[in-house]
């Protein structure tokens, strides 16, 4: 972790809903008018669409049914904790987009499922904010999840999950029930040895929970809207932490541990807008400072930190 460079991740599961998380923070970054450096998981994995497929065929034929995009065989490990240990040293790294549909592939003369060139991240940046699969992921080879100062799980309830991303690969990208079904199935294994430890991990997790029937998330015709859920929020160090300023703010909330806030799940914006503002501005008072006191900072070793999040407001 690096006080002049700092670094903060998003990691959830595949139709975890962390996309909508990261426009969240856009909003937070734009209203406080920092510069963020944005990194998406997908571009780190190892094969492109066409390459992946191939992979798969060739998994399947010497009788693999357990490769997946969740595994390492399938990503860059190396290279994304290369990116955040870089960062937090010089606020600098290499990045590329994974371009997941014509729109985006558009401006780059390229085909949807493509990579685009590696390329340096943009200079002066304020933070690095990354949004993915494995911002958390610890394997005997790397260890992604020490780089980050500020770690966020978002993880709706399995069923759920799996409601939002069969809706999603079949409107978005035209997938049938059955093949996502068994994308489903093919990646429980490293879903359950490199998705589910990084909640472990992680500063804060927010968690949905539905309050209707989704009990058979094969054949639901609707993903459970916000308000039909509540939303579980786990904070992995307690101490601090205003608790009745949170609860005062989120109407219909409670506490049902001692590190955990329960609240109607249309509050989750006005949830993280709370949380999260004060200590990203936190992480950037600290950054201003070391810089102010060390001109040139920006280009000398990071600083290992560690940020009290309880500092809140």
């Amino acid at each position: 972790m690096s006080a002049r460079h700092p670094i903060i991740a998003v990691t959830g599961s595949s139709g975890a809903g962390t996309t909508s998380v990261m426009r969240t923070f856009e909003q937070i970054f734009r209203r406080e008018r920092i510069t963020a450096a944005f990194v998406e998981g997908d571009s780190f994995h190892r094969y492109d669409r066409a390459g992946m497929k191939q992979k798969m065929a060739e998994a399947l034929a010497r009788g693999d049914h357990e490769f997946s995009h969740f595994g390492p065989e399938a990503n860059l490990f190396e290279e994304l904790e290369t990116l955040f240990r870089t960062y937090g040293e010089c606020g600098g790294g290499r990045r590329r987009r994974y371009l997941h549909d014509e729109q985006e592939a558009a401006p780059y003369g390229q085909a949807p499922g493509t990579f685009t060139e590696w390329e340096d991240l943009p200079e002066d940046t304020d933070l690095l904010f990354y949004e993915g699969l494995h911002g958390a992921v610890v394997t005997p080879q790397v260890d992604v999840a020490r780089h980050v100062d500020l770690l966020i799980g978002v993880v709706p309830v399995i069923n759920l999950e799996w409601i939002q991303k069969l809706h999603r690969d079949r409107t978005t990208r035209g997938y049938t029930a059955e093949a996502v079904t068994d994308t489903i199935l093919r990646r429980m294994h490293d879903y359950v040895h490199y998705i589910c430890p990084q909640f472990s991990r992680t500063h804060i997790n927010f968690q949905r929970v539905p309050v209707v029937d989704t009990s058979n998330p094969f054949i639901a015709r609707f993903i459970p809207a916000p308000d039909e859920s509540f939303l579980v929020i786990r904070f992995a160090n307690p101490q601090g932490i205003d608790f009745p300023y949170l609860l005062s703010m989120l109407h219909g909330s409670f506490m049902s541990r001692a590190n955990t806030i329960v609240c109607p799940g249309g509050k989750m914006d006005l949830a993280m807008q709370l949380i999260f503002t004060p200590m990203i501005l936190r992480l950037i008072e600290r950054r201003r400072e070391i810089l102010a006191r060390e001109p040139g900072g920006n280009r000398r070793t990071g600083d290992a930190v560690e940020i009290d999040y309880a500092e809140a407001r």
